[in-house]
């Protein structure tokens, strides 16, 4: 009977490719184009597949880049124009539509809002963040919120990982106390990672 009181050893992770057991929490993940879902890799695997041509394009690396932009500002009425329903959104480039899609954190899940493309175009289209976005492996997440938006080039894998700390802390209407508290610290963590794109990278030579 002890045995099966016995506290579970955390489930070990494993590259999705070749098996490999994963160190740690934090690795690399990979877009599966085909199957619209993201991948556990070890680093060999990633490496591989980063190459051009690898797997017929089917697999891309996830960046870990997290960027902002000083010059590019979204007001209120730009928000309003483009539609979304709540306060978070992450919009990336999906590559097997051929567009950029929308979707927000929701109790039940990645939930898509619609997104015009023309107004995507007029607010945020010519953007230097939205130039620099690598299609289905990145997004750029905004946040509303006291009267101000910002705007931050990410990882797609924070942004599903947004959406799974959601649906665990949301309580009633609006989240509740939890998961906005939750949300706040996610995005302290992202502006404190994120550098402005218009200055370049440090050299440590």
């Amino acid at each position: 009977m002890a045995r099966f009181l016995a506290p579970r050893a955390p489930r070990e992770e494993r590259c999705e490719l070749c098996a490999t057991p994963l160190p740690g929490e934090r690795h690399r993940h990979l877009v599966d184009t085909e199957r619209r879902s993201l991948a556990c890799a070890c680093d060999p695997c990633a490496q591989v597949l980063e190459r051009p041509g690898a797997a017929g394009g089917r697999f891309r690396t996830v960046p870990g880049r997290y960027l902002t932009d000083s010059a590019h500002g979204i007001d209120e009425g730009a928000w309003e124009r483009l539609g979304i329903p709540v306060g978070v959104v992450f919009l990336f480039r999906n590559s097997a539509l051929g567009r950029t899609v929308a979707f927000y954190p929701s109790p039940a899940g990645a939930t898509e809002s619609e997104l015009d493309p023309e107004t995507w175009q007029s607010v945020l289209g010519g953007s230097l963040l939205a130039r620099l976005l690598e299609a289905d492996a990145e997004a750029l997440l905004l946040r509303r919120h006291q009267g101000r938006v910002e705007c931050h080039l990410v990882p797609i894998d924070i942004c599903y990982e947004l959406v799974g700390r959601m649906r665990l802390h949301w309580q009633g209407f609006d989240g509740g106390a939890e998961a906005q508290a939750e949300l706040a610290s996610f995005f302290a963590h992202v502006r404190e990672r994120a550098r402005d794109a218009r200055r370049p990278r440090r050299s440590h030579a």
